[in-house]
């Protein structure tokens, strides 16, 4: 049986994976393929042949409206985990997820949702603040909640999440940015503090507005 600890190793090796085969796809299709996600179920890795689907969430924004899984249907939008207190790979992700949101953000059919996994002390005042701060205004929405919701969504969306003393800020988490589609399949995970791997994100993200626009 895994511990918790060898669960989230074996899972950022499979993400890992998934992110290196799927940089491996010919630029020359012009459609961003669906991808079967490799998990661990009750200590076996499986793997699902269907296209995987983002979970359903309620959690509130920074401007303290609730926000639910009917609120993105119909849309592209990129997810993340992240804290606001996070002092190792949260300022390169949202530095990067800040580039995504530059080219897109003002497009009516695109979010993005960046969830926090340190809900006591980020605070719907305090994800305004940091939002305000980095010049948010529409369509990225930064989520809190439940901490046990929100670690449960992180784990539905095969991201690494979990409290860690040891780590700075006292949490470990994935830095990867997940990518959906307007029916709420997952097409893709991508590495946040890696500038080419966002870019693939965001020429991914181009393939998928000309696949249905």
């Amino acid at each position: 049986m895994f511990s918790k600890r060898k669960y989230f190793q074996c899972l950022f090796l499979l993400l890992l994976v998934a992110i290196i085969l799927q940089s491996c796809q010919s630029n020359s299709n012009p459609v961003v393929e669906r991808i079967s996600v490799k998990r661990i179920v009750n200590g076996e890795i499986v793997e699902d042949t269907s296209a995987y689907t983002v979970p359903k969430f309620k959690f509130i924004n920074q401007f303290g409206d609730t926000v639910t899984e009917k609120d993105v249907a119909g849309k592209y939008f990129v997810a993340d985990f992240f804290f606001t207190k996070c002092p190792s790979i949260c300022p390169k992700m949202k530095a990067q997820m800040l580039r995504v949101y530059e080219k897109y953000g003002k497009r009516n059919d695109f979010l993005i949702l960046s969830h926090t996994i340190d809900p006591k002390r980020d605070s719907v005042h305090v994800l305004f603040e940091f939002a305000h701060k980095l010049g948010i205004d529409k369509n990225w929405y930064f989520l809190t909640g439940d901490k046990e919701q929100l670690f449960a969504t992180a784990d539905k969306y095969l991201i690494a999440a979990q409290e860690d003393p040891e780590s700075p800020g006292g949490f470990a988490h994935s830095g990867n940015f997940v990518l959906a589609d307007k029916d709420g399949k997952i097409r893709g995970y991508y590495d946040g503090t890696n500038p080419e791997s966002v870019d693939k994100l965001i020429g991914d993200l181009a393939k998928l507005f000309k696949e249905n626009p």
